[in-house]
């Protein structure tokens, strides 16, 4: 690292900084770029295998050369670094392109579709330069000040190549907070995005459900993003690898947990803890339904309670940090937990609703659904901030360099020694052969696992 050049990830920053004065050549990018992971098509495959196209397509509106820089985001658990590229597209139908303008009372004509570029894999370079044109001075004197940009004077009508694959990924001197109960907080925040979710699932607080269905005929979403249904471009890996079209490779996960729950991938979905825990009946006629789901909670005639254990249900630690936010939103046992959630998030309104609910005012879906849905974008957000700024650089930073930041002083444990000083976590079988580091009240995991990519070079892909 010369003095004045600067990392990959100072670079990011600025490109960050100023997004909305740097465009993008797309059509270099899509030339150079290597997919990471199997290449998806669109379809569904019938049962001879055969791929069967979707009847709509999207097509660029603009289909320039040159594109918005787009968001870059840390993955949350690799040494993976994601440019996201936003592009207008219209849909048209597949046979003849006779466009489609309106769905269920929408103009539809101008929809975005969202494309992820992996700039870093797994702590390695996997975009060598980006084609760029530059409409700030003060972006380019600040890049041209950090060593990026050779070019002597300004002009916005310049192409300006600039090399990510001679930068350093992290800055050697980097610091990084510490990540005490972390893991916690955003294991609250999960289940509770959980919970929400599962009732959200066929509910909009915009559309009704008749226009719902129009939107999946037509591959959209509730959001109104596009949505095509995807499959494996290969039918049979094994003959992929053989032939060489596709290749496989170690992949680092990087994980934080605590001392009893090594990573969030261990919590159960809500619907399974549902019927894991609790019974969901009629209050009228008493009708006891075997399979509960968060979708039947909207119904005010159905209640719940705690199902009886068999002697053999063993209680896991997840169990345990789950049941007092289920307890709570469910009504059963008023601790405050999940409102002191709500609360820290801004969502005051759904606090409030299921506080009303709880006193027995009575709420109605429409309310429910809304509230349930402002909430659920304010947890997912608060949530991502927790990542990007102050977990996933720390994994990217181990995933690129193979070791902890100076300050982080902790000896590497296997999995059986883990597992002798911190008896209550549990390992799935990749994480069995993986090194462990206890920081503080966390555990940071490292293990591998093998992923499959598709060798040949793609165009315009989604990872």
């Amino acid at each position: 690292m010369t003095n004045n050049q600067i990392s990959l990830v100072e670079l990011i920053k600025i490109f960050t900084q100023y997004r909305n004065n740097i465009i993008v050549n797309i059509k270099h990018l899509q030339e150079h770029y290597q997919r990471t992971g199997i290449k998806r098509v669109k379809g569904v495959r019938n049962e001879n295998g055969e791929l069967l196209q979707p009847w709509l397509r999207a097509e660029y509106i603009d289909n320039a050369e040159y594109v918005s820089m787009g968001d870059f985001q840390f993955n949350r658990n690799t040494a993976t670094l994601n440019m996201l590229i936003k592009r207008k597209v219209k849909l048209a139908k597949f046979e003849d392109q006779t466009p489609t303008i309106e769905v269920a009372g929408l103009l539809v004509n101008d929809l975005n579709t969202f494309n992820n570029y992996t700039i870093v894999s797994d702590g390695k370079i996997n975009v060598k330069s980006l084609v760029v044109k530059i409409s700030n001075k003060k972006a380019f004197d600040l890049l041209k000040e950090k060593g990026i940009l050779d070019a002597e004077e300004f002009d916005f009508r310049a192409e300006h190549t600039i090399q990510l694959d001679n930068l350093p990924l992290v800055a050697a001197n980097s610091y990084y907070n510490s990540i005490d109960g972390l893991f916690n907080e955003l294991a609250e925040i999960k289940v509770l995005i959980s919970i929400i979710c599962a009732h959200l699932k066929k509910e909009s607080d915009v559309f009704i459900e008749a226009q719902l269905d129009e939107f999946k005929k037509h591959y959209l979403s509730k959001n109104v993003y596009i949505n095509y249904p995807t499959t494996n471009e290969y039918t049979d890996i094994h003959e992929a690898l053989v032939n060489g079209t596709l290749e496989s490779r170690l992949s680092y996960k990087i994980d934080v947990g605590n001392q009893d729950i090594l990573n969030l991938s261990k919590f159960h979905s809500a619907n399974k803890f549902l019927n894991r825990m609790y019974r969901l009946y009629d209050r009228i006629t008493g009708e006891i339904f075997i399979k509960p789901s968060f979708e039947m909670a909207l119904n005010e005639n159905l209640a719940f309670r705690h199902r009886l254990l068999s002697s053999r249900t063993k209680i896991t630690k997840v169990d345990e940090l789950m049941k007092p936010i289920f307890d709570d939103f469910l009504g059963l046992e008023q601790n405050g937990i999940v409102g002191g959630i709500l609360k820290k998030v801004g969502a005051d309104s759904l606090a409030q609703l299921l506080q009303d609910k709880q006193t027995g005012k009575k709420i109605s879906k429409q309310e429910m659904v809304a509230a349930l849905t402002a909430a659920s974008n304010k947890l997912e957000k608060y949530a991502e901030n927790i990542y990007q700024d102050k977990i996933s650089p720390l994994i990217f930073y181990i995933g690129s360099t193979g070791l902890l930041p100076d300050q982080m002083q902790a000896i590497a444990m296997t999995a059986e020694e883990a597992a002798a000083k911190y008896p209550n976590l549990q390992f799935s079988k990749d994480e069995q052969e993986g090194t462990f580091f206890a920081v503080g009240d966390s555990i940071i995991s490292i293990y591998g696992k093998t992923e499959y990519y598709s060798k040949l070079i793609s165009v315009g892909v989604d990872n």
